[in-house]
Formats: C-alpha cells, structure tokens, sequence
C-alpha cells in the first residue's frame, strides 16, 4: 500500500518534531484527531490543512500537494530533507 495523506503530514509534524498532543493543542484539536488524520481516517479542513503546515514549518509540502504531486513521492523527498530515509 502507498502512503497517503496522512503519511505526509505525519512525516511534516515528526520533522518539527511535534508530539501529537503539542500539534493537537496548537491546531485547537484532540490528540486523536490528529491520529485519525494522519492514518488517513479523517481529512482535515482547508483551514485545518494550512494551520498544520504553518505549526510545522511546511508550507513546502503543501505547495507540492497542491501542485499535484503524489503523496508517496512528496513524503519520501520529506523523509529524505529529514535524514531519515
């Protein structure tokens, strides 16, 4: 199975280096929400969306998801800019 969504914005709040509770508390949400977003059980907002990429520094990956590209090569080039992959 490919990442998906979910995958990519894990991997952008992990490069922050956020816990879900510190993301949670910034974007007004439950910690579960934000578990539930990132397994690609729930989509976030719009507004939701931009806030997550504003709190973890990743305006970057929003635009590359905007701009149409796969999420599964999008997460992979964030992993990569982390040094984790």
């Amino acid at each position: 199975m490919r990442p998906g969504f979910g995958a990519v914005l894990h991997a952008c709040r992990e490069r922050a280096g956020m816990s879900q509770e510190k993301l949670a508390e910034m974007l007004n949400r439950s910690r579960s929400c934000i578990s539930k977003f990132e397994k690609d059980h729930k989509l976030p907002d719009m507004s939701t969306f931009l806030v997550w990429l504003e709190k973890t520094n990743a305006k970057d990956v929003g635009y590359a998801l905007v701009s149409g590209m796969d999420p599964a090569t999008v997460l992979q080039t964030v992993l990569q800019v982390a040094g984790v992959a």
